[in-house]
């Protein structure tokens, strides 16, 4: 399955890796960029391996790392997964609302 980021996603996947890097090191940011591509890596290949969200229809939440989770959704007749938004778990749910 094809699998792109939504603007959004993409947008905070670039603040998070500028932030790993600013604030801890390169070896943290490639470790979470490898965690990552795994999980990108296991949706491609088996898209409903991952949970559906209990709050957000038709999504599912993927869990990278204990403080990170994206969303996405599944369009098996184009055979696409988009990742909608990346989430910082520390962060209210609220403001995860507000990005789906």
């Amino acid at each position: 399955m094809r699998i792109f980021l939504s603007e959004l996603a993409e947008n905070k996947l670039l603040d998070l890796t500028d932030y790993l890097l600013r604030k801890w090191n390169l070896k943290v940011k490639n470790d979470f960029i490898d965690k990552f591509s795994n999980k990108i890596n296991q949706i491609s290949l088996y898209p409903e391996s991952c949970i559906q969200s209990n709050d957000f229809d038709g999504l599912y939440k993927c869990v990278v790392t204990k403080q990170t989770t994206f969303y996405y959704r599944v369009d098996f007749i184009k055979k696409e997964i988009e990742i909608i938004t990346i989430f910082d778990t520390r962060q209210t749910p609220d403001k995860l609302s507000q990005d789906l």
